[in-house]
């Protein structure tokens, strides 16, 4: 039901008024106030996508309100511990920039950037995607990121795999969050296309080392895919989400 902004406005104050109430329910938003918060979710993404001018850097509004609700579904288990998530979305071409780093406290873009696919998952396009060893294959899905370390690419980061039929073997793969030479204009210009990973969204050398120190412990990272791939989370549960919301919006005033 669409919504305009006065009633949206109202919403939200009502909602916010609630907050005492809600914050006594951590696995569940009262039936009463429902209809409320998710009209205050809703306008806090539309305030979000506006505020940190994501729509001129084609992330589209469907792939945030997905990411936005895994990382409320992971603040409510305590797991998400920093207001910074990280989208990429492989339904894009990968000579497009398709990596978007928000610092949510700020509604702030940090990073727009190239990242790559796996070998197996495509060539310009990311087409197959698998959570099985081996399959050298991007893996969809919600990360949690976490310590980082010096590897052959460097300053790499390390990737905690949190759905189960997805990409739940990311460390026992190797998936990790690294800078490689084949992500970047020269390489798209010699061959058409990014170059391709065994699995780990790699970034561009010169930007890596920054998104890494930027999103290592303890934020989330969002990968999604085209339409054409199946793909289904109990993190985009928005009831499971709205609790999570509501206490950080009391606590700063979305």
């Amino acid at each position: 039901m669409k919504l305009t902004r006065y009633c949206l406005t109202a919403l939200l104050a009502a909602t916010l008024g609630l907050q005492p109430l809600l914050a006594k329910a951590p696995s569940q938003v009262p039936t009463v106030t429902q209809p409320a918060a998710v009209a205050a979710f809703e306008q806090y993404l539309l305030r979000t996508y506006a505020g940190a001018r994501l729509a001129s850097t084609g992330l589209s509004l469907p792939v945030l309100r997905n990411a936005l609700i895994g990382y409320y579904n992971l603040r409510s288990r305590g797991l998400a511990r920093r207001p910074v998530l990280t989208v990429i979305d492989f339904s894009r071409s990968s000579r497009q920039n398709r990596l978007w780093v928000i610092d949510l406290s700020r509604t702030r873009l940090l990073y727009h950037t190239l990242v790559a696919h796996g070998k197996n998952t495509g060539e310009e396009f990311a087409r197959t995607f698998s959570n099985r060893p081996g399959s050298e294959m991007s893996s969809l899905g919600f990360y949690l990121t976490g310590d980082t370390y010096q590897g052959k690419h460097g300053l790499s980061l390390k990737l905690q795999g949190l759905d189960a039929r997805y990409n739940s073997h990311a460390a026992e793969r190797a998936v990790v969050v690294h800078g490689a030479d084949y992500v970047g204009q020269d390489f798209i210009r010699q061959t058409g296309r990014l170059g391709r990973s065994q699995g780990c969204p790699a970034l561009p050398p010169a930007e890596s080392a920054g998104i890494i120190k930027t999103i290592k412990e303890g934020s989330v990272l969002y990968v999604q895919g085209p339409q054409s791939v199946a793909y289904s989370s109990d993190w985009l549960n928005l009831d499971g989400a709205l609790p999570a919301f509501m206490r950080s919006a009391g606590s700063t005033g979305q």
